[in-house]
């Protein structure tokens, strides 16, 4: 049973619609965590070249979620997304160690955005199945992430195959979406 099917349970709850910007450079698992969300097949993923949109059902939330291509070429142009934005999913390959700095320098540069200031962001460590992945503790040292102060936010070991971590991620969000302020809830899950 898919994560969708569960969630389709509660769909006589009354829903708040959130938009949800998924983003991260390519190949760290942004379209396959899309997919394995609304419970689609994942065998065959191709890389993003502009963007996805798909709605998840969640306890009292439709989640419409905006996965937006990671190429060089593409990140330009993830700004004309940010409008609007409740919740920013940024996404990191976990085993992808010669890319840390890449991802490090393209997060920071979001969380500087003006649109995107006080959005709660929720960052999957990706790919926690593979052997050489560092734990979600480990890559938030080196992200530094302790130093965010103007949002919600959460790091959550994950692996876009299996599934494992990716719910515990949305009921982060449905649990702190109405953190949208300068509250800071820092929260790290550990492998």
């Amino acid at each position: 049973m898919g994560l969708l099917s569960l969630l389709k349970k509660f769909k006589s709850t009354p829903n708040r619609e959130l938009r949800i910007l998924l983003l991260g450079l390519d190949n760290a698992g942004k379209t396959t965590i899309l997919k394995k969300l609304a419970s689609e097949d994942i065998t065959h993923i191709t890389p993003t070249q502009g963007f996805n949109i798909k709605s998840v059902q969640s306890p009292g939330f439709k989640l419409n979620v905006w996965d937006i291509g990671g190429q060089r070429k593409i990140r330009p142009y993830w700004r004309n997304y940010f409008e609007d934005t409740d919740v920013l999913i940024y996404v990191i390959d976990s085993a992808d160690k010669k890319r840390f700095e890449e991802t490090s320098v393209e997060l920071n540069e979001l969380l500087s955005e003006e649109k995107l200031a006080t959005v709660p962001l929720l960052i999957y460590a990706n790919k926690q199945d593979l052997i050489n992945a560092v734990t979600a503790g480990e890559l938030a040292e080196s992200l530094h992430l302790v130093t965010i102060r103007d949002r919600a936010w959460q790091i959550q070991a994950c692996s876009a195959t299996s599934g494992e971590g990716l719910k515990d991620g949305i009921d982060w969000i449905c649990k702190n979406i109405g953190l949208k302020s300068t509250t800071t809830t820092a929260t790290t899950t550990k492998k």
